[in-house]
């Protein structure tokens, strides 16, 4: 990958995807992985509870193979959640279900992504709109997001039908929410793509509005999971950082 594409020298960057973070994986300290709607705020409210989640790209039967290994529950599909198996992508679901020490959640986007970045050398973190600035405080005190510690953060999008990528706005501003707080805490310099994401952010009058309206949160909040994009817009609500570690993501304050 030549050095352009991996937005070097800079110490902040911004990517989209699964591509994107193969592209700049091995040239980044840290990824931060930001799937707004909804694997990244499903990661912290079950985290926030002492949950460990495991990240999975597929809910298929390597997944429950996984979840087995790994002494875990085995999240289903948003309208597959029952009495017996209340774990899901929602997270109102997930708000609301009985503790579980370990869950596996699978998702074609940020899950997929997370998952993926494990393989590499880089720290992986999980953030979104409800904790961006905890993760921003995070990685400034430990000195990443510098030229020699760059931070790479990847906004996870949405697929189309024919499973290319949709970037996706809720994960540009989740995103931009970010590299705006690590910009605050003197992280940088940052490239010219993160200073677009950071900027996109910072002039959105009303970022929860935004998320609502946009096409993302229409389609949950008409298929019947508004209270999932109400979660999705607590911005700045969550106080931890989870970080993959070995296999899981697990709480950090």
């Amino acid at each position: 990958m030549t050095e352009w594409f991996t937005q070097s020298p800079y110490g902040v960057r911004f990517e989209w995807g699964l591509a994107g973070t193969a592209a700049l994986a091995s040239s980044s300290s840290c990824l931060v992985i930001v799937d707004v709607l909804s694997f990244t705020t499903s990661v912290t409210v079950a985290a926030e509870a002492g949950t460990k989640v495991f990240p999975y790209a597929w809910r298929d039967e390597t997944a429950a193979e996984f979840a087995r290994q790994n002494r875990a529950q085995l999240a289903s599909g948003r309208r597959a959640a029952s009495a017996d198996s209340p774990w899901s992508l929602s997270p109102a679901a997930l708000r609301a279900a009985p503790f579980t020490a370990r869950l596996v959640l699978p998702s074609p986007n940020g899950s997929a992504i997370s998952a993926a970045a494990a393989a590499g050398p880089a720290t992986v973190i999980a953030a979104c709109l409800r904790n961006a600035r905890a993760a921003g405080d995070w990685l400034t005190q430990r000195s990443l997001g510098a030229p020699d510690q760059p931070a790479t953060v990847i906004a996870a999008g949405e697929r189309w039908p024919d499973g290319s990528l949709r970037p996706a706005l809720e994960d540009l501003l989740g995103a931009g929410a970010v590299i705006s707080a690590m910009h605050d805490q003197g992280c940088g310099p940052l490239s010219p793509e993160a200073e677009a994401a950071r900027t996109c952010y910072e002039t959105t009058a009303d970022p929860a509005r935004a998320v609502t309206d946009s096409a993302s949160g229409r389609e949950l909040a008409q298929g019947g999971f508004a209270d999932d994009v109400a979660i999705a817009t607590e911005i700045n609500s969550s106080s931890i950082t989870p970080v993959l570690t070995g296999q899981a993501f697990t709480a950090v304050d």
